[in-house]
């Protein structure tokens, strides 16, 4: 069977045919990622997208690397209908979530989290002195909807960490 051929049993993925008449893998080479402004940055983190609707073939799914300021607290948020899965690469990270946002889950390196659609959080670097990565997907694609500011204090057990 030629993976490249239009009637395969696997399904049909033409759509995805590069300019030569193949189906290929599509790489995007570290640094020179698309110009980060186009995924919705936040003040103090960086989206690094590697795989997205804007430049790749994808049509379903936003992949990235998520870099955090040391001390960062993101402004309350959901990712509309995307469902979102994350892994913390290096560094200690919360995220607030429920009512007033009063819940929280501290994770670190190695840790995986998903946060379903429409979820209303707030993503934090536990670290006042290092940044913190997380290598993120999204699907289906990186939708983010920002919410009304909470302030520090109203973020249990924020301002007096360690």
């Amino acid at each position: 069977m030629d993976p490249n051929s239009d009637d395969h049993e696997i399904g049909d993925n033409s759509l995805y045919r590069n300019d030569a008449g193949l189906i290929v893998p599509f790489v995007t080479r570290g640094g020179h990622e698309p110009d980060a402004g186009l995924t919705g940055q936040s003040e103090g983190a960086t989206r690094i997208s590697g795989v997205s609707i804007q430049h790749t073939p994808a049509t379903r799914i936003w992949f990235g690397k998520v870099h955090n300021l040391a001390g960062y607290r993101s402004t309350p948020h959901h990712h509309g209908e995307a469902e979102t899965g994350g892994y913390v690469l290096s560094g200690r990270a919360r995220i607030y979530f429920g009512e007033k946002f009063e819940d929280y889950i501290d994770m670190s390196e190695g840790d995986w989290v998903f946060v379903p659609p429409y979820m209303p959080h707030v993503e934090c670097n536990l670290d006042r002195n290092r940044p913190l990565t997380w290598m993120t997907t999204r699907t289906p694609e990186n939708i983010v909807v920002n919410l009304p500011q909470v302030r520090d204090n109203e973020l249990r057990d924020w301002t007096d960490r360690p």
